[in-house]
C-alpha cells in the first residue's frame, strides 16, 4: 500500500500549494486528479482553475475526475503519486445522490484507498467550523464532507491542517479520536 496524506483547511489557506509541495517531494510521477469541472461562463471559477493549472509543473499528468474517483484511484500505478484536489468539490458533485447511494460510494472509496499501491495526497476543505447551514443541501454537504475527512484521516499516515498560510502536522500536535464507528474500513494488516 502507498503512503496516504490528507491536507485539510479553509478556503485560500494554502492547502493546495502544500499538497503540491508534498506531491513533488514524493519523488514519483505526479498525477493531478482534478475533481472540478471548468465552466467558462463562470469567470471567477474559471480563474480559480487557471491559477491551479499554472502552478503545476508541465510534466504532471492531469485527469479530470468529477465523479469516478474510486475507479481512478484503483487504476493508479505504484510508481505514481496521486494528488486529489479536492474532496469538497467531489462531494459537491455527488450531492444529488440519496443517502444509501452516497454511503455505498463512500464505502467503495475508502475500500479502494486501502488497497492502492500508489502514494496519494488528498486535499479537503474544512467547512463545519461555522453555523449549521439553514438549508438541507448545505447541511448534507457539510456532514458528508466532514464525515469523509474524518474517515480518511484514519487511513492517513500524516494529516496536515493548513490555515492562514501555516502548516500544522496534526499527528505531531494532537491525537486521533478513538474509532467510535465513524472511522475508516482499514484492513487488519494495513
Amino acid at each position: 500500500m502507498g503512503k496516504i496524506i490528507l491536507v485539510t483547511g479553509p478556503a485560500r489557506s494554502g492547502k493546495s500549494e502544500w499538497a503540491e509541495t508534498l506531491a513533488m517531494q514524493s519523488g514519483k510521477a505526479v498525477v493531478y486528479v482534478a475533481t472540478a469541472t471548468d465552466n467558462p461562463d463562470d469567470q471567477e471559477w474559471h480563474q480559480r482553475i487557471l491559477e491551479h493549472q499554472q502552478r503545476r509543473p508541465q510534466d504532471w499528468v492531469t485527469l479530470s475526475v468529477p465523479v469516478e474517483l474510486s475507479a481512478t484511484l484503483a487504476d493508479a500505478k505504484p510508481y505514481t503519486c496521486l494528488l486529489v484536489d479536492s474532496l469538497g468539490t467531489w462531494v459537491a458533485n455527488l450531492l444529488e445522490q440519496d443517502e444509501a447511494t452516497w454511503q455505498n460510494i463512500l464505502t467503495e472509496l475508502l475500500e479502494t484507498v486501502d488497497l492502492v499501491a500508489a502514494d496519494m495526497v488528498f486535499v479537503a476543505e474544512e467547512v463545519g467550523w461555522g453555523v449549521v447551514p439553514a438549508y438541507p443541501i448545505g447541511r448534507t454537504f457539510r456532514d458528508r464532507l466532514g464525515s469523509l475527512v474524518r474517515q480518511l484521516s484514519a487511513f492517513s499516515e500524516t494529516v496536515y491542517l493548513v490555515t492562514g498560510g501555516h502548516v500544522l502536522n496534526l499527528g505531531v500536535l494532537g491525537s486521533p479520536l478513538p474509532n467510535k464507528g465513524e472511522g475508516g474500513v482499514r484492513s487488519q494488516d494495513s
